[in-house]
């Protein structure tokens, strides 16, 4: 197959890496601005190409957008109408604006749409969601689900202040940096009826971007609570999720790759037996498998352009609210 990926930034990177590794025959070729980071192919690479004509030249039959989230659908939308499959890195975008036009475009030309939200591929997570939609703990009433971790010390060695995460105009931000969170509980608990959040700067470090947001999720049927909390400010790492229900209640520790129960009958907590990802990179190597079985077989992507909408939609509502200080009602035929 002919890959191009779009940006070598850290995730672009990993994804050249995964590539080579699994696919070694694979031509790749990578996009970057003309002037950006030189006009060398880089290591790892076939092709280089500096303009999208250049991109589309080579003829991939497939494409890893991997630049800021604020370019995707500009790339995404060139590449959909040659035909080209995309494997679009979270955010599929800033916002819902334009999204359904992409997802039309992906259809009308055959394309393979699917965001990369790689924690739909780890096993402790899975082993959850599966758990819950068994009714192991019976009827879930509420959920919290909590990340944090300083930005400074997310990538040591280059300047927070110069990367997406700490640029609005870039798509950085809590809300759509960590919508890892916002994804996996929609795909765990479906979609809910309202969303109310709060939200802001709250540190006094150099960026203009949102550095902290708590975002209540309303359910209708069944009614439920869930609470969702995003930070970029913790100095000690965490992303924990915990769901409870009529019968028990379920633990997940991402960092710790732990899962547990707890059983009503012993009233005692239980380690759920989950194989261990030793690797983390094993989740995005599943992700670049899965989205290549899609293009071969033309199986639908379990995150493909619709959730990655559904994450923007609550996103939006958010942003919506947080300026209001109101509760925002999700159409999810339309929008908040």
């Amino acid at each position: 197959m002919r890959f191009v990926i779009m940006s070598l930034g850290s995730i672009g990177q990993r994804h050249l890496r995964n590539l080579r590794a699994t696919f070694p025959d694979a031509e790749i070729a990578v996009w970057r601005r003309e002037g950006s980071a030189g006009d060398s192919i880089p290591a790892g690479t076939d092709w280089l190409c500096l303009s999208m004509d250049e991109v589309l030249a080579f003829s991939p039959e497939a494409a890893i957008i991997a630049s800021p989230a604020s370019v995707h659908l500009e790339a995404a939308m060139a590449l959909a109408g040659a035909g080209v499959h995309l494997l679009v890195e979270k955010p599929l975008s800033v916002s819902t604006s334009g999204v359904d036009e992409l997802i039309r475009h992906c259809h009308e030309h055959h394309a393979v749409l699917m965001v990369g939200y790689n924690l739909r591929f780890m096993p402790s997570l899975i082993r959850m969601r599966e758990l819950v939609r068994a009714g192991a703990i019976g009827e879930v009433l509420s959920a919290r689900a909590e990340v944090g971790q300083y930005l400074p010390d997310w990538r040591p060695g280059s300047d927070f202040r110069n990367g997406v995460s700490a640029r609005a105009a870039l798509g950085g931000g809590v809300l759509l940096e960590l919508s890892h969170d916002i994804d996996y509980m929609l795909w765990i608990l479906g979609l809910p009826a309202r969303v109310t959040a709060v939200g802001g700067k709250f540190s006094d470090l150099e960026w203009d971007v949102e550095d902290l947001a708590e975002l209540l999720l309303e359910y209708e049927r069944p009614r439920r609570l869930v609470s969702v909390h995003l930070d970029m400010l913790q100095r000690s790492p965490t992303r924990t999720c915990r769901v409870v229900g009529t019968e028990g209640v379920l633990a997940w520790d991402c960092i710790a790759d732990r899962l547990e129960q707890f059983h009503v009958q012993d009233r005692q907590w239980h380690q759920v037996d989950v194989p261990r990802l030793t690797d983390k990179n094993v989740m995005y190597i599943d992700q670049l498998t899965t989205f290549v079985d899609c293009i071969e077989t033309g199986k639908r992507p379990q995150c493909g352009g619709l959730e990655g909408r559904q994450v923007l939609q609550v996103v939006d509502a958010a942003r919506v609210s947080m300026q209001s200080g109101r509760g925002i009602d999700i159409d999810w035929e339309g929008g908040p």
